[in-house]
């Protein structure tokens, strides 16, 4: 048997109950939504389930007459391709090589190469250790000659298994030192843009070497029995709230107290002594294909509403007219789920008006595991929409 994810659309509290205690029983790893506590009836949850226990967990979905589907079938046939890669053959800035994933190390020589091939307007910035003492760096590009009259913020990886962020970063620092367009090149020479190509270091290199399914970052917590926080609960916005979990060995546990995770307080200590300075922040995540914005913590809409749902409606238009792939958008506590301790409400209420998450493809047929195939349309389309934020922004400073 192989590792296989299953979904089900739960019809009653009944089968939400069973599906917790399956979940619980065999360990399995909950794709989607992130917290076992976010199961609602029908609403569609994908559940990895181990080879060992696959069978099993089948029988007893259908002895309980739960209705489930393989949503994929060998998982790790799919976990060889997104790491098939022989770095030897694919020099660095050549289109070829963001059509791949590309491992930590891998990240952080591209990160100096790219810096020392581009002096002149591309700067790497140390914000930061991580839990287990890596180097979290910032690239700054700005191709102005007065001084900028605001900045622009980007990051992506900050949960560790969601791959196709980092490479969307790594694609748009491309497409930035490349770009024609003259609507991106006037930003350029307007704005300082800051980009963060991986976030959550620990746990991404944990996907590649151990655990591919991890979601958070490494810190240790029950004298080690426990591993890692949430590092989008750990926020100071109305901190472990609903949709965050106190329980440390929770897949969204917010953390002993706001900001108590060095790569949170990296990137808050950063953002907030430029906090006049940035005008946009833009989380990158997956998989969903959704464009969000506050609240996440509370279902009252932002006195931005209306503002911040039409930006995303015209990233949204932006984004299908590429590739005619679908997102949809709105505040994040009505168009997803409820969750608190969030970058993106944290960056809203700092001051930072044009703030959002995206979640990109694709909504279930690969989840996390989105072959390197498909990270070149995933990125032009992604950049089309980032693109119209930016360009929204720079229009109303």
């Amino acid at each position: 048997m192989k590792d296989q994810v299953l979904s089900i659309t739960p019809q009653s509290d009944e089968e939400i109950q069973f599906i917790k205690k399956i979940s619980n029983q065999y360990k399995a790893v909950l794709w989607q939504p992130s917290s076992i506590d976010d199961i609602r009836i029908n609403k569609e949850i994908h559940l990895y389930i181990n080879a060992s226990n696959i069978e099993e967990v089948k029988t007893q979905l259908a002895t309980a007459t739960t209705t489930y589907r393989v949503m994929i079938e060998d998982v790790q046939r799919l976990i060889k391709k997104q790491k098939h890669i022989n770095e030897t053959l694919q020099p660095r800035g050549f289109s070829s090589y963001y059509e791949k994933y590309h491992s930590l190390e891998e990240i952080y020589l591209w990160m100096s190469q790219i810096t020392k091939a581009h002096p002149s307007f591309i700067q790497k910035v140390l914000i930061g250790p991580s839990s287990e003492k890596r180097l979290i760096y910032v690239l700054k590009v700005f191709k102005g000659t007065d001084s900028p009259k605001g900045a622009l913020w980007i990051d992506c990886g900050i949960h560790a298994r969601e791959w196709i962020a980092p490479a969307f970063c790594q694609w748009f620092m491309q497409y930035l030192i490349d770009t024609r367009d003259k609507v991106i090149t006037d930003i350029l020479n307007s704005f300082e843009i800051y980009i963060l190509p991986v976030w959550n270091v620990d746990g991404y290199e944990y996907t590649w070497t151990t655990n591919r399914f991890w979601r958070k970052n490494r810190s240790n917590h029950n004298k080690g029995r426990c591993i890692g926080t949430d590092l989008n609960r750990n926020w100071d916005v109305s901190w472990c709230g609903n949709g965050a979990s106190k329980d440390p060995c929770s897949e969204t546990y917010c953390g002993r107290y706001p900001e108590s995770e060095p790569e949170v307080n990296a990137v808050a200590t950063f953002i907030r002594q430029r906090s006049n300075h940035i005008k946009c922040y833009i989380s990158i995540h997956s998989y969903s294909q959704i464009i969000m914005f506050p609240y996440s913590y509370k279902m009252s809409r932002s006195k931005d509403h209306d503002e911040l749902n039409y930006v995303a409606w015209t990233a949204a238009t932006a984004l299908r007219s590429v590739h005619g792939t679908s997102y949809s958008y709105g505040n994040s506590a009505k168009t997803i789920y409820l969750s608190s301790g969030c970058s993106d409400d944290w960056a809203y209420d700092l001051g930072i008006k044009y703030s959002f998450t995206f979640e990109l493809r694709d909504t279930g047929k690969y989840g996390f595991l989105l072959p390197p195939y498909l990270i070149k349309p995933t990125c032009e389309e992604a950049t089309a929409a980032v693109s119209k934020i930016l360009y929204r922004t720079f229009q109303n400073i």
